[in-house]
């Protein structure tokens, strides 16, 4: 099933419905669909115009089985897998400059992305499919170069808070 980012945000305004359901059913019945997640690929970030060269978002929670969706909103720039950060048997990916390109994810862990020509400029992002513990460590230590190093930085640490929710809340 494919979904858009307004139809996703519908469905999150739907789940006051959630209520009137079983709320263990609710959440199986979801938790097992794959889903399309669209990444933006961006001249500049909209929120803060400062920030040039983005992907938005730029950090992904993906389970096995959902399709991601780069979608070339500004010319000029490509999605990939940095190879020397995915797990063992990773999905590999290499979109086109000025095009989108999906990739339906099919190995859990973390993945490091960038696009090609501003991956120095820090155009890079993150995306952490299912348990991600055989790798994540790992990729923390990838060296990085120019304005990468910096962007990787704020991204793992929003990864870190990411996943701890996660733990929380699984206990």
């Amino acid at each position: 099933m494919k979904t858009t980012r307004r139809e996703h945000l519908a469905l999150l305004g739907g789940t006051a419905l959630a209520a009137f359901a079983p709320a263990v059913s609710f959440a199986e019945s979801h938790a097992t669909e794959p889903k399309v997640i669209e990444v933006l690929m961006l001249n500049a970030d909209p929120e803060n115009k400062k920030e040039r060269q983005v992907f938005v978002p730029a950090v992904i929670r993906a389970n096995v089985g959902d399709t991601i969706k780069f979608i070339s909103e500004n010319p000029g720039h490509n999605a990939q897998v940095d190879k020397k950060m995915m797990p063992e048997g990773g999905t590999e990916f290499k979109g086109r400059i000025g095009k989108d390109v999906e990739v339906v994810m099919e190995v859990e862990g973390a993945y490091g992305y960038q696009c090609q020509p501003h991956a120095s400029a820090g155009m890079v992002g993150l995306i952490l499919v299912g348990d991600v513990s055989g790798n994540y460590e790992a990729i923390k230590e990838v060296r990085q170069r120019g304005k990468a190093k910096k962007r990787y930085q704020a991204y793992f640490e929003m990864a870190d808070a990411m996943l701890a929710e996660e733990a929380a809340n699984a206990s």
